[in-house]
């Protein structure tokens, strides 16, 4: 029997609505598999400003680094739009990411077959499924680089400074490797090393790292190029490598191909077998409490934490699988239902996914 500690952060909007239904569905394999998981439950973003008057208390670091693995629901909102660059909710989830060493994130944007008519893309383009996994740096790049305002040329400017070291370059880089050597052994590595010199220093970087995987090839792709072939022919993609800022943007771009960012999960990983796991999605606040958002994007984050941070491989896999037979049941939340759909709330869905583990 393994014994886990989960730091819970529920987070804004939508985020308690599908923190819980993760939680049920955790207890449920627990149960199943005979392990245990406790949860201790912090704030971050919108909540802990609230609460603490800051969106990154310290107790939420320090609860974070003693646990095995971080849950994460949503946080933001327009509630907190107005408040200065370093006390909005966002800046939480950054310092988070920084205070844990979280530099790897994890995308995947799978179409499941029951939900390819929901795909915005053509269906002889698109298939009946869609698997890439978008290996994106998280803790450097422009996010985390220098921001200031100075007198420029034509009066005052605001200035944000990208920039990468080849250490930083190389540990996300090997993490794409490694993934893609347990998939199709295909990387496409996004940059914009005809502009920029950190994407320079980027593409050497990547070149020099695929020496060390002979079996896995190796692409290169301008990152506005990249934009136009996710929609253009995303089937060409397996493992797509790239900077903070690029892989954020076509994350979201890739998760839209599936038809719904209601359903894809996300890891963010540190060195050795920790993780922050969260659904793509916002915080969506227009339907907090009000029993409709879709809960599947979390609880397939759950499925991912059991992989990446515990090693339960059986386990993620019922998660999984207990997922995709709802969905060719034609059991659907508001977001991904059709005419022929059985429609159901958040709990509902819950519900039905526990019935199939």
């Amino acid at each position: 029997m393994g014994v886990y500690n989960i730091a819970v952060i529920k987070g804004d909007g939508i985020g308690p609505d599908v923190v819980n239904e993760e939680i049920r569905v955790l207890n449920k394999i627990g149960e199943k598999f005979g392990h245990k998981f406790e949860y201790k439950e912090v704030l971050l973003g919108g909540a802990a400003i609230d609460a603490c008057g800051t969106p990154i208390p310290k107790e939420t670091v320090e609860t974070c680094k003693a646990s095995d693995s971080v849950l994460l629901g949503a946080v933001g909102g327009p509630k907190w739009d107005d408040l200065p660059g370093e006390l909005r909710p966002e800046r939480g989830l950054l310092g988070i990411r920084s205070e844990l060493g979280l530099y790897a994130n994890l995308r995947p944007a799978i179409i499941h077959k029951a939900l390819a008519s929901a795909s915005p893309i053509k269906p002889e383009i698109i298939g009946d499924s869609l698997d890439i996994l978008v290996v994106r740096e998280l803790t450097g790049g422009i996010y985390f680089g220098e921001h200031g305002y100075r007198s420029g040329k034509y009066g005052e400017e605001a200035y944000d400074i990208e920039n990468y070291s080849e250490f930083e370059i190389k540990r996300i880089a090997k993490v794409a490797f490694d993934s893609a050597m347990k998939r199709g052994k295909k990387i496409t590595s996004v940059d914009k090393s005809n502009v920029l010199e950190s994407s320079k220093l980027w593409r050497r970087t990547v070149i020099e790292m695929a020496k060390d995987y002979p079996e896995v090839e190796l692409n290169h792709m301008y990152v506005d190029n990249a934009a136009m072939q996710l929609v253009r022919n995303p089937k060409q993609f397996d493992v797509i490598l790239t900077s903070n800022i690029f892989g954020d943007i076509l994350s979201d771009e890739a998760s839209q191909i599936t038809g719904s960012i209601g359903m894809l999960p996300s890891a963010s990983l540190a060195d050795g077998a920790f993780g922050l796991y969260e659904p793509i999605h916002g915080s969506a606040p227009d339907i907090a409490g009000m029993d409709m958002a879709n809960p599947i994007a979390t609880i397939l984050s759950g499925a991912m934490m059991l992989r990446y941070s515990f090693g339960l491989t059986d386990e993620a896999k019922a998660i999984e699988d207990a997922v995709e037979r709802v969905l060719d049941k034609n059991i659907r939340t508001g977001d991904i239902a059709d005419a022929d759909s059985v429609r159901v709330g958040t709990k509902a869905m819950g519900e039905a996914i526990l019935a199939e583990i």
